[in-house]
């Protein structure tokens, strides 16, 4: 696949955007406001498979070898210690699409909610380890990239147990929540199928896809 179909270079250094005709197809599906909870749950998992394909490409591995039925064959095996993060309750849709693809990661919860008059993030569940293998490659799974502050949160509780690597997979992100990503955690890779326009007086990315919790659960 070119670089034209598979992922776009942003003006954001640890930014990648993923421009596959089919991820684009997929997000424009989840735009449209009269795609029924059904369709938008769906759509979701498929949309959430390629951006974790495309955010593990960078994953370590180490040289194996195994025996087909012919003989002898060289491969790989993943040498990282793989952490799944969706941040509730939202990424959970992304966290059942990465357990496909990456099925031995370990998976930990982050509950987060928004003020709506602060727009700041206060946790509400979390439980983590004291301690994980410093090798840790951590996915924060979250649809939605909006003002950055449940992103924050989350990363912040991963760089405090001094993790190797962060990674951060959204559906749509706005240019202020990338922002405020990059100057807080400079380290840490985005991939996301959108850079939107920016965010409304609520806190909302327009054009964005309306609250993703709310339509992939029917509420």
């Amino acid at each position: 696949m070119t670089a034209q179909t598979t992922s776009a270079k942003s003006s954001y250094p640890t930014v990648k955007v993923v421009s596959h005709p089919l991820v684009q197809n997929l997000l424009t599906r989840l735009r449209d406001y009269q795609t029924p909870t059904s369709e938008f749950r769906h759509k979701s998992l498929q949309l959430a498979r390629y951006l974790i394909y495309e955010a593990a490409s960078d994953l370590n591995s180490r040289h194996t070898g195994v025996e087909t039925p012919i003989g002898p064959a060289k491969g790989i095996a993943l040498s990282d210690y793989i952490i799944l993060d969706p941040i509730l309750r939202a990424g959970l849709v992304l966290a059942d699409a990465a357990q496909e693809l990456l099925p031995n990661a370990r998976m930990y919860h982050i509950g987060l909610r928004r003020d709506e008059e602060t727009l700041q993030a206060t946790s509400y569940y979390s439980k983590l380890p004291d301690v994980l293998p410093a090798d840790s490659c951590v996915f924060i799974l979250d649809p939605m990239l909006a003002t950055g502050g449940s992103a924050v949160a989350a990363i912040t509780l991963f760089a405090g147990l001094k993790v190797k690597t962060i990674k951060l997979v959204s559906f749509v992100s706005s240019p202020e929540g990338i922002a405020r990503v990059q100057i807080t955690f400079p380290q840490v890779s985005i991939t996301t199928a959108s850079i939107d326009d920016q965010l409304n007086g609520h806190g909302y990315i327009v054009p964005g896809l309306g609250d993703a919790g709310d339509r992939i659960f029917g509420t």
